[in-house]
């Protein structure tokens, strides 16, 4: 079985690391002035990557907290990957150059799919699969899209993406646990990685992802953890070890 990767979630808004709970932008937690510093620790404690958001981007289509994306890049041991206002090449082209392992692309993937395939032709990329009641979220998560996550996943498996982020919007921020049958369904879905998003809160919680298991035998790429984290529901050291099987019985 392969192991998968922890991701630290380090969510920037207004140049400081917050969580947002559902992504209700009126719902913040502020947990650090100084989000290059709490990647680092993260990144040192033994997250596999740093998952970054500009949530200020996500909503106005900017890269508006890019400075902080590129220096969270250059600071960390691990590989960063960073969505969040990415909507052209310019945009993606700064990152990757900043250091970005990865670019999740979530609204422009909708409005723009040739954007994707144009840069999964020769860079590492992601589609961020935001999902509300099944359906798929743009513009920071305000706006519906109309189309279930399925339909979106499927429309991007044969054009070289590396991964979907799949997000569920209302566990996101609870510490309630995660959606696993809506995990496996993407799993079937595709040939393609998927890594978890929203709703971890216990050790058994990345147990549970760890065990899903694709028709195939695939398993999850990662889970994205940020608020039990934040909270010390448990540490890094402890995730990586539920993500690898290590400790089934603690």
């Amino acid at each position: 079985m392969s192991v998968m990767d922890l991701y630290c979630a380090v969510d920037v808004r207004g140049g400081r690391c917050v969580r947002l709970h559902q992504g209700d932008y009126g719902a913040e937690t502020v947990y650090d002035d100084d989000p290059v510093a709490r990647a680092v620790q993260m990144a040192d404690q033994g997250a596999g990557w740093i998952h970054v958001v500009d949530l200020d981007g996500a909503r106005s289509g900017r890269p508006d907290n890019a400075a902080v994306v590129a220096a969270i890049a250059s600071a960390v041991s691990v590989p960063v990957q960073a969505g969040g206002g990415v909507r052209s090449t310019e945009t993606a082209d700064a990152w990757f150059a900043a250091g970005v392992e990865r670019v999740v692309l979530g609204t422009a993937a909708l409005r723009e799919p040739a954007l994707v395939r144009q840069l999964a032709g020769s860079r590492r990329v992601a589609v961020g699969l935001d999902a509300r009641g099944g359906e798929v979220a743009t513009d920071g998560w305000l706006q519906g899209s109309g189309r279930s996550v399925l339909d979106v996943a499927r429309s991007f498996a044969a054009d070289g993406v590396d991964a979907f982020v799949v997000t569920d919007i209302s566990r996101d921020g609870t510490l309630d646990g995660p959606d696993l049958r809506g995990l496996a369904e993407v799993l079937d879905a595709t040939d393609v990685d998927v890594i978890a998003s929203g709703g971890v809160g216990r050790v058994e919680d990345l147990r549970a992802l760890a065990r899903i298991e694709g028709r195939d035998g695939r398993r999850l790429g990662g889970a994205i953890v940020g608020t039990a984290l934040y909270e010390r529901r448990f540490t890094v050291a402890e995730a990586v070890a539920a993500l690898s099987g290590a400790g089934e019985g603690a």
